[in-house]
């Protein structure tokens, strides 16, 4: 069939389509259908797809890690300062708990005595001795003081019945000066009626005489009664101030021993507090010689030799080694975004792709992805790390396939954490747009309607 011929005037010039071979290739009869029929079905399949169903997810990068604090890797350190006197293991070795790593020697001249424990037991048990004697002084001080107490109290009796005895005298020598005041008195008037009637002469001198000296008879009685009641009085007087001496004289005696007793128990208190502090060196001298071994804490494999060679000096809590526990459980700590960081709860399921491994991944059909591991979210942190990114703890689904044995903490993983099905149109517009992934829980209105 002839191609029909096609003009075109360029410059007054006239061209024919079979004069070019591209134009004649192109315009050959029904390139123009099947041009139309290929992009039709092109776009049918393109709109299409735009209604296949879709797994949003967060994608984030992480790292293997363990699942408890303790079965991390950690370092080794020095207790006490010291020097490196052996080495016991080497970088990779397997060790069990227990077993020692390292010897270190002293370096500090306060623990140089090779018998520092021996002397410090000396010292404890001398200080312990006086202890034992000043309680002893104190038995013998409370003994002292009530021996002294019972004497005063017996002597006391004693000096009251006394008291007692000289206000009895004092009182019959008053009764007796009382009579013979009154016979002194009684005497003188007679004697004066006598010598009336002297004066008168009806009574003889001899007669006068006889009365004076009755009323001096008297009188010297009366005198010897007076003289008697203030003896008594006086002694009355003395055995009150002997009283009050001997209450003073004890005060005195108690308040020396109770003083003495006291500054023994403040000695006792004293020397038990330099007896505990004895006891607490000597304990800490002995975990000391503890020290000078490292062990390791936890069975593993000893990693990294931080501090190397013999004879090189430790500073206290200086790092050694580092040691990887020989049992532990797997996790990655996966970092989000702060915008997803919302979308994020305990219990979400997380496919990862662990470096090394294999995997043919269409992060939005699991389904169809090969060579993905399925992880559960057991911890979300609270705050940003220093990059402003949120981190995950993320352990294995025990109902998804066991990740594999070859992988160690410290290795890369990449993770996407599943979150609502849309169509794939949906998950285009949102990606162009930039806006969070359209989560929400299906079963959330009936949860809050319960």
């Amino acid at each position: 069939m002839q191609m029909p011929k096609l003009e075109f005037t360029m410059q007054n010039k006239q061209l024919e389509s079979h004069q070019f071979q591209s134009m004649a290739v192109v315009m050959k009869p029904g390139s123009t259908n099947k041009l139309r029929k290929s992009l039709l079905i092109t776009a049918v399949i393109i709109v299409a797809m735009m209604f296949l169903p879709w797994t949003q997810n967060i994608k984030g990068e992480g790292l293997l890690t363990s699942l408890r604090p303790d079965q991390r890797p950690q370092t080794i350190q020095s207790i006490i300062p010291g020097r490196i006197e052996k080495w016991y293991v080497r970088e990779g070795e397997r060790v069990q708990k227990g077993d020692t790593i390292m010897q270190i020697s002293e370096v500090k001249d306060d623990y140089f005595d090779p018998n520092l424990l021996l002397n410090t037991k000396d010292q404890i048990t001398n200080k312990e001795a006086s202890v034992d004697g000043y309680m002893k002084k104190i038995s013998a001080l409370d003994r002292q003081i009530d021996a002294m107490s019972e004497g005063v109290r017996l002597k006391l009796l004693q000096q009251e019945n006394k008291v007692k005895q000289s206000a009895l005298k004092v009182q019959s020598d008053s009764v007796e000066y009382s009579v013979f005041a009154s016979n002194a008195k009684i005497a003188l008037d007679q004697y004066n009626r006598f010598l009336e009637l002297f004066t008168k002469g009806l009574k003889s001198e001899t007669e006068l005489e006889q009365r004076e000296i009755a009323m001096q008879t008297a009188r010297s009685k009366e005198v010897e009664s007076m003289n008697k009641l203030s003896i008594a009085r006086q002694e009355y007087t003395n055995a009150n101030t002997e009283l009050s001496s001997i209450k003073q004289d004890f005060r005195d005696k108690i308040s020396k021993a109770e003083s003495e007793k006291f500054s023994t128990l403040s000695t006792l208190y004293d020397t038990e507090a330099q007896v505990t502090k004895l006891q607490s060196q000597f304990a800490g001298y002995t975990e000391r010689l503890g020290n000078y071994f490292i062990t390791s804490p936890v069975d593993g494999f000893i990693t990294r030799a931080i501090q190397s060679g013999v004879g090189e000096t430790l500073k206290e809590g200086a790092e050694l080694m580092t040691i990887m526990p020989a049992n532990y459980e797997l996790a990655v700590e996966m970092y989000i975004k702060p915008m997803d960081y919302p979308l994020i709860q305990q219990g979400q399921k997380v496919r990862f792709i662990f470096d090394g491994w294999p995997a043919f991944v269409f992060s939005g059909w699991p389904g169809a992805s090969s060579g993905t591991y399925g992880g559960v979210v057991v911890a979300i942190d609270n705050f940003t790390n220093a990059k402003g990114e949120y981190r995950l703890l993320v352990a294995p689904d025990k109902e998804d396939v066991p990740w594999p044995s070859g992988i160690r903490v410290g290795g890369g993983a990449r993770g996407f954490a599943l979150l609502n099905d849309v169509f794939v149109g949906y998950e285009l517009w949102r990606q162009f747009n930039g806006f969070p992934p359209n989560f929400y829980d299906a079963h959330k209105p009936e949860e809050v309607k319960k």
